[in-house]
């Protein structure tokens, strides 16, 4: 059975309860540390006896006391500001009066008779005097640098009074709890009217201040922590944080720790905005040993949020109030009698187990309230939850239980890659509108909020942030929990830093492999969120039902038994995919989640299982009739097996039970995938459903065929095979409808332009995708081909009949295509794959297209627009220096008269530059200049241009750029820059020594790499830029390789395209086609003021080349960056007197023109721009095999390195390589310095283009920095003082630096 093969089977006598003894022993009630216990009780022997163990037994069996206010006993000696001064601070530069932690050192014995009074009024345990204790509180006194101070000696004090009232009466021992109070700033609160988003401190600081203050008060003594006075959770989350960080790491867990809560009026809410119940789930993680409430209300007032507090807590409860409400004067008016009389019925209700006094509270009252409770019982530990649950929280608390529903709905709309309209909101900074998304999900029944901000355009990590601070502001959207979604597991991280709630990390998997997974899993437990587990490891996907269960179980064991994770915090996503493609394989899918579901459950116990339901029904898109039938029927399938949650679009879901019996049959024989026609079954169905939604608006009906295309009459045929890309029969065909036609001419103008027509069409509305466009093109090309030298002849018979000798082939002949456009990669620019597959796009939708290649001179672009006439002329450019080129290209077209569109594209192009630097140069209503985001923008963007509302659709454009021209320029004005000056004393200030130090080369000088082969570096391909070049971009869930498969859109062209490409590759293994060279450089060097010298030996005498570096200069967030350091990548090299070195490298994937050409001349596109394609990966490839081999062994500064896989893509290996060109170093001239040191092009035959495009196209080139602390950044724009001081050092006149650095100039 699948339970033996996986080794699952369930033990004899199998259930939750005896099957994991290892579950039930990781939730116990509260923290107990391991073999904590009392020898002696009511004795306590510290250091021998366990304070955990003792207090529990001593709340078990009465109700125990704590002590009073402090601040109230303090006012009563009606001290001044020279009292609080002392001697020590006579001089201190600030008003210290109201700073009561400071009178610990100035008045230690006021504060230790206050304490002996408490503890002699009847408390067992006694706080310090340390509220304020911490360096931000601190801060306001400028005493920041005594806080560690104030801590011990406060704790001692304490640990003095106790010791000393322990000694008269052993029987009763004392004990001192380190008071940590809530600070005076709000993790989750703005304290902007204007700027929701703005907080006046982070998550870190405020875990840095209390990880101090922790450990000076467990130094100084303190036997409990209490975490006291908390008003916004976030902070108190900080602080249980800081406190078990501290605690673990100095090997001291034997210290309860507790949390109190306050409640700021009677809504019953922290001033955060939780309920009492929200409070407690969102720190219950950390398995306090007591939690309550104190402050803000008396004791009457208290009551009813007691009592919901008490019937939910799962360890002990405490409750301190205030003596009454304050009355006009700010005082308390409650008596002892009052205070006691009030507190005696949370004893008498059995609601506590321990109690004490806040504002207002007194000695006295202390003593009546003790005596009032000595005879009534403690609230008795509830048992535990049986069975565990998870249990989440925003605002309001929310169990996850099939006893409350049976299924969670988890709202998908605030993810970038789910939603375009909430995308554009984010990219377009509309954070407003982005919570109007949110809100709506929450009134629309969603039950938790996921929300997911990655976008290559989008800085992840402070748009989560910015995202979740000003979500946790808006009521609406904050009462329910977050599910905190990113690809990145430091967006994850940033994210819960922002939420005070108990959120869901989505998601974690083995993928990464087990260390990172368990680190990562750690972070998440200690963040006290639920996780989502996918069901990945680091061989890849879960698809069928045994890999889903072994993962899982796997994933589970590791958790539960190493990280000690909850298991009721666990939610398995075991991957829906897509079923009913038409691939066999992809038949079983629905079966595999649903068996996985039940069975992970047995054998993973109390966890969940959730998943993104719309994944499964991708193949039906536009019919949704049979989607909902789809996920209906699944659903109620799955979570009857289990199934407790998922991203689910409610309004695709019919009910159960009203699916017609007959839809319902075919549907569910493809979900459950009951015989082998069922898909068939239903993709006819589908067809059907989809003309009836057109034939019902005419009242037609549908005929249902049978016939196979080859049956058709031969003009259908070639349509079929040109929409198809099928070019097995396309000769055939072509000449069977030539003898049909009067001429050749009008097979082209007839089926085969009926088919590129609706291949056009089908490519603009996103039915078709590139690699399919691209296929069709190769079908076309060869009939073409095949017709050409019958339409020669033709004309040739024609010219001899009229006695006239003409060319047959006539280029000035357009009359028979949609329009005409030049096309062509700027000079110095040898990169063209973009370029290609424009052409061929325009080409498919009958533009005649005139290609010019590659780095083609302004001269010759204009003389082709002479010769050609067309309609369009396009630029492409891969490189900074080619958008200069179009620049002066845009210039020459307006001096020299041209009156014809001109249209931008590239990868280093954009709108913005477009609109700013060349659309001025020429653009107008006649001629304007336009970006070109992509090829399947391509058609649009010219028919438009050639149709009849040319005009309203350019003045729209120019509006547009004219907006974008305001819009940077304003955002030039605000952008803040600092001095030159300032930047460079504000570097990043490395340290050179030790282990910091890299170590030395294993040689010196430049060595050739021409003996890699290509099978070396096929496990160092990232897929991922592949997809993108052929613009095939999946969707969330199924952004990237390999989950790019199941994307309802692209999958299946993605994966016909993958296949291709590994069929390319294999030929281009066995035939050498294409092979790998390169030369790798290693050098001495120093940083000598801003720049790097490179020296030719050891001797560090001659100096080989200078590599001149860029810093930054924007002004940076100094609450997103704390001490912010302005990056130059000479920082990462030693000044003179350092033995550190620097390497390089550039490689080449060879071959490849030579094959572009072999399929030009065999009108095969799409095998010309697959070799294109791959040979960018292989050297990509390459460069990150050579990087790695320079890391362990040419170099070999990390031998021991033990990173692969995505890791190495994800540059988590010590060192960076970044490029000249790049962000971190924006100068291409740069190459010129490499290319010397390296003698690249003699070597390895790597040339350097005029505008410095490395030739052949397929090349990589990078710098090797290796210290440990080097990164990569982005310099960003530059001042004028920079760009002089960097054109003197390199020597080059102003007016070239600034044609070379244009795109990153921060001035005009």
């Amino acid at each position: 059975t699948l339970f033996e093969q996986l080794d699952l089977r369930p033990k004899p006598n199998f259930s939750f309860e005896t099957m994991s003894p290892k579950v039930l022993k990781s939730m116990p009630l509260y923290y107990m540390p391991e073999g904590a216990k009392v020898e002696n009780f009511p004795y306590y022997s510290k250091g021998k006896d366990s304070c955990t163990a003792y207090l529990a037994e001593l709340f078990q069996k009465r109700i125990a006391i704590y002590d009073g206010a402090m601040g109230t006993m303090i006012q009563k000696y009606k001290l001044e500001e020279s009292d609080y001064r002392g001697e020590r601070f006579a001089k201190h530069e600030t008003f210290v009066k109201g700073n009561n932690d400071l009178l610990s050192l100035t008045k230690p014995n006021i504060i230790r008779d206050i304490h002996l009074e408490y503890l002699e009024a009847g408390a067992d345990i006694i706080g310090t005097n340390t509220f304020s204790g911490t360096t931000i509180a601190q801060a306001d006194y400028k005493m920041e640098n005594l806080v560690y101070e104030l801590n011990f000696e406060s704790a001692k004090i304490a640990r003095s009074a106790c010791d000393e009232m322990t000694g008269r009466d052993p029987r009763k021992p004392r004990f001192v709890a380190g008071s940590i109070g809530p600070t005076n700033r709000t993790a989750s609160i703005s304290p902007s009217v204007e700027d929701p988003s703005f907080r006046n401190v982070t998550f870190d600081e405020l875990v840095e201040a209390y990880e101090l203050q922790c450990r000076a008060l467990v130094e100084g003594g303190s036997d409990v922590i209490i975490v006291e006075t908390i008003f916004d959770t976030l902070n108190a989350k900080a602080a249980i944080f800081a406190v078990r960080k501290y605690l673990k790491s100095s090997n001291n867990e034997d210290i309860p720790l507790m949390v109190s809560g306050t409640l700021v009026d009677q809504s019953g809410r922290t001033l955060s905005g939780q309920t009492g119940e929200a409070f407690y789930v969102s720190i219950r993680h950390v398995k306090p040993f007591c939690v309550g409430l104190n402050c803000a209300l008396g004791a009457k007032q208290m009551k009813p949020f007691l009592r919901r507090l008490s019937k939910v807590a799962e360890c002990f409860v405490h409750v301190y109030s205030n003596a009454g409400l304050p009355n006009a004067m700010g005082g308390y008016d409650d008596t002892p009698s009052d205070m006691a009389r009030d507190n005696h019925d949370f004893a008498k209700d059995g609601l506590v187990n321990f109690i004490g006094g806040c504002c207002g509270s007194t000695p006295p009252h202390i003593k009546a309230i003790a005596d009032d409770v000595r005879d009534i019982p403690p609230r008795p530990l509830p048992m535990p939850l049986d069975p565990p649950i998870m249990w989440l929280s925003g605002l309001e608390d929310l169990k996850v239980t099939k006893d409350l529903f049976r299924f969670l709905n988890i709202g998908e709309r605030c993810n970038c890659s789910g939603s375009i309209k909430f995308r554009k909101l984010i990219m377009s900074g509309d954070y407003y509108g982005a919570m109007d998304v949110a809100k709506k999900q929450v009134e629309d029944g969603a039950m938790v909020i996921d929300i997911n901000l990655d976008d290559g355009l989008l800085d992840g990590m402070a748009a989560m942030q910015k995202f979740c601070k000003i979500a946790v502001t808006e009521p609406d959207v904050s009462k329910v929990p977050f599910m905190i979604d990113s690809s990145k597991f430091e967006i994850v991280e940033a994210g819960l830093k922002w939420v005070q709630g108990k959120s869901i990390v989505n998601s974690l998997s083995l993928k990464v492999g087990e260390k990172e997974f368990k680190r990562q899993a750690e972070v998440v437990k200690n963040h006290g969120a639920a996780v989502v587990i996918m069901a990945f490891d680091e061989n890849g996907q879960a698809a069928d039902e045994a890999s889903k269960i072994r993962i899982c179980k796997r994933s589970y064991d590791i958790l539960v038994d190493e990280v000690r994770f909850p298991p009721e915090d666990i939610i398995f996503d075991p991957n829906i995919l897509t079923i009913a493609t038409g691939m066999a394989e992809h038949d079983n899918y629905g079966v595999d989640f649903i068996n996985a579901c039940k069975k992970i459950k047995e054998v993973c116990p109390y966890t969940k299982i959730s998943g993104g339901v719309s994944n499964l029904s991708f193949g039906f898109r536009g019919v949704n009739v049979i989607r909902e039938a789809i996920h209906s029927a699944f659903l109620f399938h799955a979570i009857n097996n289990g199934m407790d949650m998922g991203i689910v679009n409610a309004g695709m879901l019919q009910v159960y039970d009203d699916i017609p019996p007959d839809l319902l049959k075919l549907v569910e024989d493809a979900v459950l995938n009951r015989h082998g026609g069922a898909t068939e079954a239903l993709l006819e169905r589908a067809q059907i459903e989809r003309e009836l939604l057109e034939e019902r608006k005419k009242g037609g009906t549908v005929q249902k065929s049978t016939k196979s295309w080859r049956d058709n009459a031969v003009t259908e045929r070639l349509t079929y095979s040109l929409i198809k890309g099928i070019d097995q029969y396309i000769v055939a065909d072509t000449e069977e409808e030539r003898l049909k036609c009067k001429k050749p001419l009008d097979v082209i103008e007839g089926p085969l332009m009926k088919g590129m027509n609706v291949v056009g069409d089908l490519f603009g509305a996103g039915k078709m995708f590139l690699p399919q466009v691209i296929k069709s093109a190769r079908v076309m090309k060869k009939a073409v081909a095949y017709l050409l030298p019958f339409m020669e002849e033709e004309k040739r018979q024609k010219a001899l009949l009229s006695g006239k000798v003409t060319d047959p082939q006539d280029e000035s002949d357009n009359s028979q295509y949609a329009g005409t456009v030049v096309i062509a990669t700027v000079k110095g620019d040898v990169h063209d794959i973009g370029k290609n597959i424009v052409a061929v796009v325009l080409g498919c939708n009958n533009f005649k297209v005139h290609d010019l290649g590659v780095m083609v001179a302004c001269e010759d672009i204009l003389s082709a627009v002479e010769k050609y006439k067309p309609d369009v002329l396009g630029l492409s450019g891969l490189i900074t220096p080619s958008l200069d080129e179009m620049v002066f290209v845009a210039r020459e077209m307006k001096r020299n008269g041209f009156g014809i569109p001109l249209l931008i594209g590239g990868a280093t192009t954009s709108r913005m530059h477009t609109a700013v630097k060349i659309s001025p140069q020429y653009s107008t209503i006649q001629h304007p200049v336009i970006h070109v985001l992509d090829a399947s923008r391509s058609v649009t963007v010219v028919s438009s241009l050639l149709g009849s509302e040319k005009g309203e659709y350019v003045e729209e454009i120019l509006e547009e750029y004219e907006e974008l021209r305001e819009e940077h320029y304003l955002s030039l004005e605000e952008k803040k820059f600092i001095s030159f000056i300032k930047a460079k004393e504000n570097g990043l200030k490395l340290d050179f020594s030790g282990d910091s130090l890299p170590s030395k080369p294993n040689f010196i000088g430049n060595k050739l790499v021409d003996d890699y082969r290509i099978e070396d570096v096929l496990d160092f391909i990232d897929w991922n830029p592949f997809f993108q070049t052929w613009e095939l971009r999946g969707r969330y869930p199924n952004r990237g390789y390999p989950k790019i498969f199941n994307d309802v859109n692209v999958g299946s062209e993605a994966k016909k395209l993958f296949d291709d490409a590994q069929v390319m590759l294999d030929a281009v293994v066995k035939s050498r086609s294409l092979h790998l060279t390169g030369v790798v450089g290693i050098y001495p060097a120093n940083r000598i003021d801003e720049d790097v010298a490179v020296y030719s030996d050891q001797t560090r005498m001659e100096i080989k080349g200078k590599f001149c570096m860029l810093r930054q200069q924007a002004e940076k967030n100094a609450e997103a960056e704390k001490n912010p350091c302005f990056l130059s990548m000479a920082d990462f090299i030693g000044p003179k007197g350092v033995d550190d070195h620097i390497g390089m490298f550039a490689v080449a994937c060879m071959g490849c023109d030579e094959e572009v050409k072999k399929f030009e001349a065999e009108n095969d596109d799409y095998s010309k721009i697959m070799v294109q394609a791959i040979a960018d990966r292989l050297v990509e490839a390459f460069a990150e095999r050579l990087h790695l081999d320079i890391r362990k062994s040419i170099w070999g500064y990390a031998p021991e390195e033990k990173i692969e896989g995505e890791d190495l893509f994800k540059l988590k290996y010590q060192g960076i390589r970044p490029a000249p060109g790049y962000p971190s170093q924006p100068d291409h001239t740069e190459k010129r310095t490499m290319w010397a040191i390296l003698e690249a092009e003699k070597l390895a035959h790597i040339k350097l283009s005029e505008s410095l495009s490395m030739m052949p196209a397929s090349s990589v080139s990078a710098l090797v920095f290796a210290h440990p602390k080097s990164e990569y950044f982005a310099v960003g724009k530059v001042g004028k003082d920079q760009v002089e001081s960097y054109a003197q050092r390199k020597n080059m006149p102003l007016d070239e630096c600034h044609r070379w650095l244009g795109p990153i100039l921060n001035y005009e």
